[in-house]
């Protein structure tokens, strides 16, 4: 008891609640079918225990899941790393380099980024993913990468297992037209399977077939993507930032040359600031060894750049003409907003008539931006941020200094 009183603290229990959210119910269910299904279909119907490839191929099949939970559940729980709540620079003078979040009550440090779903500043921001129900960042970086090269490769391998499965137990001839393709199983077929190979079971492998295979194809989209931006020692934000700083200089022909800060130059030397023996990634998310020509806020610069230019170019202010009540799908808006809901787990805020909305971006039946507050609830720290029908605003056709005012002390 004094045991398990020792093991499951509070803080233990606020982590295990990471469970209950669709994006790791979905995950551990489709690993649990594909694993489960593997077995069985090995040992009983397809190579049996007693042969020696048999043997191979169900300890391949029980390493496969281990190396797999093993580093779904690092990524889950380990997390990515927060900078801590209130945090500054050593240095005063570097503030005036660098962001201050409202929602943390302190600076982000270089690479950080706010996550609004962990209400926290994440140190070397990827993104927040559904499917761990948390964030990719610094400390969890190299764990969620293998997992996203380990779940392709343990799939692919049980996705052979449920073909020869069903070859074995229901075909020994496949055809294609005029010619026939045949497969000797002469060495698999010299047992008797220990239960008859029924409708049921030809279902349930079908169904573990057709998620190993979409998982091989998704996940393995999503490594090679991860790996691409690991290998130049970026993050999926900070490759969006450097498109964003070319396309600034380009707009105001401004002659400069951005460089990238924490790209070594080579490969081999961005691989190894994620991935490491001990697995725990080099550094202490807060200070990055940086190109010759950079230094540690030359992309806190940038950032500050682009939020400026964002205000005057991006923000337009929008006036509510009719009251939303926040729904996530709301039918009373009409048919194609219902169904051209934004796919994406961003919040809806809710809308009275004469709100007025500085809009960042949309599509063409959702729009997504700040409402604009007091200055008590902008003293307070509040922001209300998120989607919205189009249908319920209208543009502006004035500004005003208020208007103006307001969106500037929008820091976060």
């Amino acid at each position: 008891m004094n045991f398990l009183s020792t093991f499951v603290t509070f803080k233990n229990l606020h982590e295990v609640r990471r469970l209950c959210h669709w994006g790791p119910i979905i995950a551990l269910s489709v690993i649990a079918i594909c694993s489960t299904m593997a077995i069985l279909d090995s040992i009983i119907w397809y190579w049996p225990l007693d042969t020696t490839g048999g043997s191979i191929n169900f300890i391949m099949l029980i390493n496969w899941t281990v190396l797999i939970l093993y580093n779904y559940f690092n990524a889950m729980f380990v997390g990515p790393g927060y900078i801590p709540l209130g945090w500054k620079p050593e240095n005063q003078q570097d503030t005036q380099y660098l962001q201050y979040c409202r929602g943390c009550q302190g600076y982000k440090a270089p690479r950080s980024h706010h996550c609004r779903k962990c209400n926290r500043c994440v140190m070397k921001m990827d993104h927040h993913c559904p499917w761990i129900n948390n964030c990719c960042g610094h400390l969890n970086h190299a764990y969620f990468t293998s997992f996203l090269l380990l779940a392709p490769l343990g799939c692919s391998h049980a996705a052979v297992i449920f073909i020869m499965t069903m070859y074995t137990q229901l075909y020994e001839r496949i055809s294609f037209g005029w010619s026939t393709v045949r497969i000797d199983m002469s060495a698999v077929r010299q047992f008797q399977p220990l239960m008859p190979f029924s409708v049921p079971a030809f279902a349930a492998t079908l169904f573990a077939l057709g998620l190993a295979l979409g998982t091989t194809i998704a996940v393995g989209m999503l490594f090679v993507i991860q790996m691409k931006v690991i290998l130049r020692n970026k993050t999926s934000i900070e490759s969006w930032i450097e498109e964003k700083a070319k396309d600034r200089i380009q707009h105001y022909q401004t002659g400069e040359e951005f460089i990238f800060p924490y790209d070594l130059g080579s490969r081999w030397l961005n691989f190894k600031q994620v991935f490491t023996w001990s697995g725990t990634p080099r550094g202490d998310g807060i200070v990055w060894p940086v190109h010759p020509k950079c230094h540690q806020h030359t992309l806190t610069i940038e950032q500050l750049k682009q939020k400026a230019d964002k205000r005057v170019r991006s923000q337009v202010q929008y006036r509510a003409v009719e009251d939303y009540n926040g729904a996530c799908c709301p039918l009373s808006k009409g048919l194609q907003t219902f169904f051209r809901t934004p796919c994406t787990e961003e919040p809806r805020i809710p809308l009275c008539k004469g709100d007025t909305i500085l809009a960042t971006r949309g599509t063409k039946w959702w729009m997504y931006g700040d409402k604009v507050l007091s200055e008590e609830h902008l003293r307070a720290g509040d922001r209300v941020r998120g989607w919205f029908p189009r249908r319920c605003v209208e543009k502006c056709h004035y500004d005003t200094a208020a208007s103006d005012t307001t969106s500037d002390k929008k820091v976060n």
